[in-house]
């Protein structure tokens, strides 16, 4: 399997036109406490959003790269439980795990979405838990500026959809133009489903994924993806959230503590309010 061959970017084209981000609909389908319960030094655990994340974290191809140092073309297992995220990340993910010199086996805990089902094509061997789920659809972008801007961010959108349905293409061995038909719908695939269609190879055993406590990973994801849905810039984003925090705490969680950004308050509850209604 061939890897992924990003189009062109021209050197003039204003990357912050077009932002590829988290959809909402994938975060809210997320579940982040499943986790394998069996991994060794030659697992990788890709268990967050793709791409850096408002706290520093999330999953990078540069950490990625490190892991993948240490492993010394061992053969490795990939847990993957994300709704997806920055699409190039999920690109330079794929081809670092398609580069590796050992046997790489993808295994789909609960969810792989958008990004992150780039990165589960990745695998010699594809295997999805019970009730896990793929999610394939065209690229997703929070897009700003006028007419010009959202014509140019649209025609740079289109290669990147082409790319995407040649490898889950290649992948599945499904036609490419069904394919495109699949992600134009925004395609949610069962595990039997993925491995009828070429998807995945084959399951995990219950017993190998187990559940934890979540903390608030997801609520700060679908804070950020209800934000970019919105229109803010994901460092208009960063800046408010960061002001809600006052020594890596939330001042949401200390009702008696002053809170620093009381607009920024103010954001995320009427965000939080819209995505109820």
């Amino acid at each position: 399997m061939s890897l992924i061959v990003l189009p062109e970017i021209k050197s003039d084209f204003k990357l912050s036109a077009a932002q590829f981000d988290l959809r909402p609909d994938a975060v809210d389908r997320w579940l982040p406490d499943v986790k394998s319960a069996t991994e060794s030094a030659a697992t990788i655990s890709i268990l967050d959003t793709i791409g850096e994340n408002m706290e520093g974290g999330g999953i990078t191809a540069k950490r990625i790269a490190a892991v993948l140092r240490n492993a010394e073309g061992s053969d490795i297992v990939v847990d993957i439980n994300s709704p997806g995220g920055n699409f190039f990340e999920g690109v330079a993910i794929y081809n670092q795990l398609r580069e590796h010199k050992g046997k790489v086996t993808c295994r789909v805990l609960s969810l792989a979405a958008s990004a992150a089902s780039v990165i589960a094509m990745a695998g010699d061997e594809i295997l999805m838990g019970e009730g896990a789920f793929l999610m394939i659809h065209n690229a997703w972008a929070v897009a700003v500026g006028n007419r010009h801007d959202l014509a140019e961010a649209s025609a740079l959108m289109t290669p990147f959809d082409d790319a995407m349905a040649s490898l889950y293409a290649s992948r599945s061995g499904l036609d490419k133009k069904f394919v495109s038909e699949m992600m134009d719908k925004e395609t949610w695939l069962s595990a039997d489903q993925a491995i009828e269609d070429g998807f995945a190879t084959g399951k995990i055993s219950v017993e190998s994924v187990h559940s934890e406590g979540a903390g608030r990973k997801k609520p700060l994801a679908m804070i950020e993806a209800a934000m970019a849905k919105a229109g803010y810039s994901r460092s208009a984003r960063r800046g408010a959230l960061k002001s809600l925090f006052e020594s890596g705490t939330p001042c949401a969680a200390e009702p008696a503590k002053p809170c620093a950004g009381t607009e920024a308050t103010a954001l995320i509850k009427s965000l939080l309010h819209s995505m109820k209604n």
